[in-house]
This record gives C-alpha cells, structure tokens and sequence, in this order.
C-alpha cells in the first residue's frame, strides 16, 4: 500500500460554490467528483494520521478505511457545515477508535495533572522547540508521547478543534481538555528538550 500523494495536477476548488458541486454529485454517486474529493483531501487526511497514529502502515491503513468510510458517511453530511470540519471529526474519530481498540492507557493519562503548574515559566518555549525540528523529528517526537496526549495535540494544533470538539471526539469532559492539553503540551516539551543519546562507535573496542 502507498503513501497517498498529491496528484501531478492537485484538484483546487475554487470557493465553496464548486466544492458543494463536487460534494452533492458524490453523494449521488458520481465516481469522477468522488475521485476528485479524493485527490483533493487524501493527503491531507494521511499527514493527520501519520500525526496521530504510531506508525507509517498505520496511517495508510487508515487512511484507506477513512475513505471507504466516507462513502457511507457523506451522505449524513450536513451542507450548512464546513466540509473540512465535518470531514477531520470523522477522520479524528477513526484515529482515536483505532488507538482505542488497542487499548492504551488513556485512563491513567490525565492522572496527577493538578499537580502541574498552569502554565510554562516560558510559554514560547515549546513553539521555538518545534520551529526547530524536521518534520521526521517532530513526528518521532509525538510517537514517544502517549496515545491520548499524541490526539489531543493533533487535534488542536493541526486540525484546529475547539475545546468542545475535542471534549466529543475524545469522550472526555470539555473541563478535562484543559489540563489536558497542558500535560501534553509538557511532555512533548520534555522530549524536545533532553539531549540526544550518543550513538556507539564500531571502532571504539575498550
């Protein structure tokens, strides 16, 4: 299976006219606008998976099911919405039900957050920390944080998710998000920050 990529010529709706075009002859079951919304969204939809989920295959995998997902979904779609906003809720559910079923440790990961302080002694420290890395090392940074602290961040730093959307898509109280998001906005800032482990030398035999 391969990484969705952009296509040599990228479908761009122009405005919203012709993007709820392509969206209602999907629904009607027009094959050409629904591998246009593909072309359109696919790349997209993998960068937030590959942001949230562990692994390369995994994303793809969901990727893959998110869209055959969405030909069943799109029509409950509600046109007086934003497509995008509709369409990352179903994206972000997917990831967060895949991470679910693997049953990680999302009820110990909010324990002890009374006892972090509201907010860093720097707060632009995180944002320089992640100007400064690589995409690759961004992503091994999110992968070492746990699964629930690796969604949150996703949804609100990449899809842009109000407290409340986050609250829905991750079952959690809206007064929860908060301290939260806090947790792990420090533990992405405690990774960032440790030196990085010296690799052995082959040659070094003392």
């Amino acid at each position: 299976m391969t990484e969705p990529r952009a296509p040599e010529k990228a479908i761009v709706f122009q405005g919203e006219a012709e993007l709820a075009d392509a969206i209602a002859r999907a629904r009607a079951g027009d094959a050409e606008a629904w591998g246009d919304l593909y072309r359109r969204y696919a790349p997209a939809i993998f960068r937030f998976c590959r942001r949230a989920l562990p692994t390369h295959e995994d994303a793809e995998d969901a990727t893959v099911e998110i869209f055959m997902k969405l030909r069943e979904k799109l029509a409950q779609y509600d046109p007086e919405r934003p497509f995008s906003i509709w369409l990352y809720k179903v994206v972000a559910n997917h990831c967060w039900d895949m991470l679910r079923r693997r049953h990680t440790r999302q009820d110990l990961e909010t324990d002890g957050v009374e006892d972090l302080p509201l907010e860093s002694s720097d707060p632009g420290q995180l944002s320089r920390l992640i100007e400064e890395q690589s995409a690759d090392g961004l992503r091994a940074a999110l992968a070492q944080l746990p699964a629930r602290a690796r969604m949150v961040l996703t949804l609100r730093y990449y899809a842009d998710f109000n407290y409340d959307e986050i609250a829905e898509t991750l079952r959690l109280r809206r007064d929860a998000v908060g301290v939260t998001l806090l947790r792990a906005r420090q533990q992405l800032r405690r990774i960032l920050t440790q030196p990085a482990t010296p690799h052995p030398t082959t040659g070094d035999r003392s």
